[in-house]
């Protein structure tokens, strides 16, 4: 008996999916579309922040035309662009990410000028995006760009969760956890956030330029050549301490899973959609989700968070979506029919340049007929590598937009062994 060959079983789906994604997501399109809907009035300066500065500065451009002043952008290396830079009105600074550095130092001193010098009675707008929190800084008095570095690389690889990571950052920051929108009390201001932390909360987004959080994160217990931070720490600000500022998030995690799940029924697919957040370890949950899709429905499976990965002292390629796949690689291994997609909407993972990875039955098998080991891979965190020479791994480049991680499982129509 033939079998009739559907969409399940096109191997290109999951990324026609995350495609689908990223496009719902990107921050010039939501910029230009919440602006359109309320454009701000008179001459607009335009400080635009993150990973997905540049998309979003080009919206907020396109828009507002001859009304943008001037504009400072700030992104990580290689998320710019020439159109955009060559703009006579736009600033453009390549920072540091994910660990601070002294060019974060001075993007922080560039936004305290360009706030200075903006005229009290014009407009404001912030656009805002995740990996503000890296790219950058005011520290306070007593810490140096060495000692943030150092912080920095012990909170990234602690498996520590956003919030608190958070609280460390602001509270030896004179801009976040509040402190910038305090200093900017009584002007014209409003912002425009891509949301990459659970709850889409203006306080955690960028460790909080403009809003201080309602609820204060555990201190975690640091290690010894960590000691001078809780001498250089000041206390958190309180909300009311604040000036509430108009703060919109224009986009989410929750709008890139809502456009997985209309491309899939577009197409006349089964669509599962997965509520839990992924917070826990990366290994853990890539092994979880691929059982669950080796006993699963037909059709396409959506899940979205955030897994973290604790890594050993001398982490090799890779980051936790790779780390993810990988694991789910190993359970899915000799079973056709399944797959799973999990990728940073960001365009990068961890330290490599690779979006994820997309894994299927025989991924192990082809990693290990070059000599390579699925399970050392892991322990190594050097999972990147093994996908690399598996042929799995998923490079978008920069995708101007950051709303955390996408994984999509995809489960054939009357795959061969499943169980009925």
């Amino acid at each position: 008996m033939i079998r009739a060959v559907t969409a399940l079983d096109d191997p290109q789906l999951p990324l026609v999916l995350l495609r689908a994604a990223l496009s719902a997501v990107e921050g010039q399109a939501v910029v230009r579309q919440a602006l359109s809907e309320s454009p701000p009035e008179g001459p607009c300066h335009v400080i635009a922040l993150g990973k997905a500065a540049a998309a979003m500065a080009r919206g907020a451009r396109s828009v507002l035309d001859g009304g943008l002043a001037r504009a400072l952008v700030v992104s990580r290396q290689g998320h710019l662009d020439f159109t955009l830079c060559s703009d006579p009105r736009i600033r453009c600074v390549e920072a540091d990410h994910p660990v601070p550095g002294p060019h974060s130092l001075e993007a922080g001193r560039q936004l305290l000028a360009f706030i200075d010098s903006t005229p009290a009675d014009q407009c404001l707008l912030f656009l805002i995006s995740g990996g503000t929190s890296s790219l950058v800084e005011v520290p306070v008095s007593g810490v140096c760009g060495e000692r943030l570095a150092a912080l920095n690389d012990w909170l990234l690889g602690a498996g520590l969760d956003i919030a608190v990571m958070n609280r460390v950052r602001s509270a030896l920051s004179r801009i976040k956890g509040g402190r910038l929108g305090q200093r900017l009390a009584g002007r014209r201001l409003r912002a425009l956030l891509i949301s990459d932390v659970p709850g889409d909360d203006p306080a955690v987004i960028g460790s909080g330029l403009l809003a201080a959080g309602t609820v204060l994160a555990p201190w975690p217990v640091l290690p010894a050549h960590l000691e001078w931070v809780g001498r250089c720490a000041q206390q958190p600000l309180l909300p009311a301490e604040v000036p509430r500022f108009p703060l919109r998030v224009v986009a989410n995690l929750e709008r890139a899973c809502a456009a997985v799940e209309a491309a899939a029924r577009d197409q006349g697919l089964p669509v599962f959609r997965h509520r839990e957040f992924l917070e826990a370890e990366a290994a853990a949950t890539g092994e979880a989700l691929a059982r669950t899709l080796l006993d699963a429905e037909p059709g396409v499976h959506i899940w979205g968070g955030e897994t973290r990965v604790t890594l050993p002292p001398e982490p090799g390629r890779g980051g936790r979506n790779q780390h993810l796949a990988l694991a789910a690689a190993r359970v899915l291994a000799g079973h056709d029919g399944v797959r799973l997609l999990a990728a940073g909407t960001d365009g990068s993972d961890g330290n490599s340049l690779d979006a994820g990875a997309l894994v299927d039955g025989g991924t192990v098998s082809r990693g290990e007929a070059v000599g390579l080991d699925a399970a050392a891979s892991l322990e190594k965190a050097d999972s990147g590598r093994f996908l690399g020479a598996a042929g799995d791994l998923i490079h978008t480049g920069p995708t101007g937009t950051n709303v955390m991680d996408l994984v999509i499982g995809v489960v054939a129509a009357s795959r061969p062994g499943r169980a009925e």
